[in-house]
């Protein structure tokens, strides 16, 4: 079992950017597939972008692609998520979520943080 711990939301106006960080702790890190996901106000859960458990392979949402990047630190027992060139339409909860040994996948996961909140003005 893992807990993850998001942080790293705030307010940003549109064009800028912003880190979102997840901690983990309790399993071995190492062996989770992480994934960052978002729900906007109104709006049903998306999934947005995923990291392999070996680190070697990433997926993304085509509604980020080129704009937002992944990325896992083992030793810190951390995943990132980079925001760039962020919209209003970016507003959202922002989740992670991991699964042990899964595959790079929009859905399945089995453990969440409680989210971090980014609003994005015009």
């Amino acid at each position: 079992q893992v807990q993850l711990v998001e942080s790293g939301g705030g307010l940003v106006q549109a064009g800028g950017s912003l880190r979102l960080s997840c901690a983990a702790s309790g399993d071995s890190f190492r062996m989770y597939t992480m994934a960052w996901f978002r729900q906007g106000p109104g709006k049903e859960r998306e999934f947005l972008a995923a990291v392999f458990w070996t680190g070697t392979g990433t997926y993304y949402a085509d509604s980020v692609k080129g704009r937002f990047t992944i990325s896992r630190d083992n030793a810190r027992n951390a995943v990132y998520l980079q925001m760039n060139s962020l919209k209003p339409e970016d507003t959202a909860v922002y989740y992670c979520a991991a699964k042990k040994f899964g595959p790079l996948s929009t859905t399945l996961y089995d453990y969440w943080g409680q989210g971090t909140q980014v609003t994005v003005s015009s």
